[in-house]
């Protein structure tokens, strides 16, 4: 059975002989699972009516626990500072986010959920976590491991190389 990229591969092979372009088969897979995973992996976040990168966000906040900084937040979801922003400014609209000016430093806020966003994680991460497992479904467990695994191997080496570990 032959994916996309196996098509591309050839595709650059014929017009492109003499390249080396075993970054395509890794790279080029990695980015076509993200994108397609990006599709439908948002299922069960699309009823709640969030994005993923909102999702991210309030999981994030769940998991450091306590309040964060917008600038944390940004590092704990690899955003830029803008899209932090955005995204906080919409959860607070919704009631699911909330944010405490510092008393000492009025530039720096705190970011938390409310009641509503703990609710609402505690309740939706289950179904999210459950709804991408079935996903993997196909791929049988030692397979999974093996691949995330490698995976593990793949980011720290990127993290070394592009940017650290989030603080």
């Amino acid at each position: 059975m032959e994916d996309a990229v196996e098509v591309v591969l050839r595709q650059w092979q014929a017009l492109f002989p003499h390249l080396d372009l075993a970054p395509v088969a890794v790279i080029g897979r990695l980015n076509r699972c993200a994108a397609l995973l990006q599709q439908v992996s948002d299922a069960p976040l699309g009823r709640e009516g969030l994005s993923r990168p909102e999702y991210e966000v309030l999981i994030a906040l769940r998991r450091v626990g306590g309040e964060l900084t917008p600038g944390r937040l940004a590092r704990e979801t690899f955003a830029s500072g803008a899209a932090v922003t955005k995204r906080i400014k919409q959860l607070e609209q919704r009631g699911l986010v909330a944010r405490r000016t510092d008393t000492r430093d009025r530039r720096v806020c705190h970011l938390s959920l409310t009641d509503a966003g703990l609710a609402l994680v505690d309740r939706l991460l289950p179904a999210q976590l459950s709804y991408e497992n079935a996903l993997l479904e196909g791929l049988p467990e030692d397979r999974r491991q093996e691949l995330a695994d490698v995976l593990g191997e793949f980011l720290v080496l990127l993290e070394g190389r592009l940017g650290g570990l989030p603080g």
